[in-house]
């Protein structure tokens, strides 16, 4: 009896990337991308009528990103696997891919060489370190989780994050009430607590923690 493939779901903005990603997936006979997203609200979407085994995830997306997706994603009964796959060899990053979820962190540039062995990894329910990641701080957060330890939560609040990404994208207020189907005061509400949170003053800083925190790219 021959298996099937494992039936992957792709999402990055750029259609460059994706092409790329997907050539080198299906040169595998045992890996068959079956659907390609945008963004992470259409890969979120295309997930509620494609079964897939794996979700391949950009780190920093439009509408909502790559960790905001994979954090509704792992909260799915029976959800798929994830792999987050970024250009930024950031600790912050990867530190944030597996708490909303996902089995491991690809970086773009070395693609070509580590992403199917870290889909075969996630898919066999093992976490995969890129090089460079396998410090001791790693490694005891990865056993923390693995024993099932309370981890630190977030700073923001998921619909904090979302507001901070449209912020940060140069959105007004009245367009983010809008996109978030919320009033402009519930919208400022959210900025002034988020704004006391971090300890920032205005929309630069903002900007700059939304970067640093894989909401947007710079």
């Amino acid at each position: 009896m021959v298996s099937r493939s494992a039936r992957i779901l792709l999402a990055d903005d750029h259609t460059l990337v994706r092409r790329g990603v997907r050539m080198i997936l299906e040169q595998q006979p045992d890996l068959e991308v079956v659907a390609e997203a945008g963004d992470g609200a259409e890969a979120v979407e295309l997930l509620r009528t494609t079964e897939v085994d794996l979700a391949i995830l950009d780190v920093a997306m439009p509408r909502l990103t790559g960790l905001q997706a994979a954090r509704e994603i792992s909260r799915r009964k029976d959800p798929p696997r994830i792999l987050m796959l970024s250009m930024h060899d950031n600790e912050q990053y990867f530190f944030e891919s597996l708490r909303v979820g996902a089995s491991g962190y690809v970086l773009k540039s070395v693609a070509d060489r580590d992403l199917v062995d870290a889909c075969r990894a996630a898919l066999r329910g093992e976490s995969f370190l890129y090089p460079g990641a396998e410090s001791t701080l790693v490694r005891d957060y990865l056993a923390r989780l693995s024993r099932g330890e309370r981890l630190p939560r977030a700073v923001l609040t998921p619909r904090e994050d979302e507001v901070v990404k449209l912020i940060a994208e140069g959105h007004s207020s009245r367009e983010i009430a809008r996109e978030l189907t919320i009033s402009v005061k519930t919208v400022e509400r959210h900025r002034e607590n988020v704004l006391a949170k971090l300890g920032m003053r205005d929309r630069t800083e903002l900007t700059r923690y939304a970067i640093r925190v894989g909401l947007i790219e710079p």
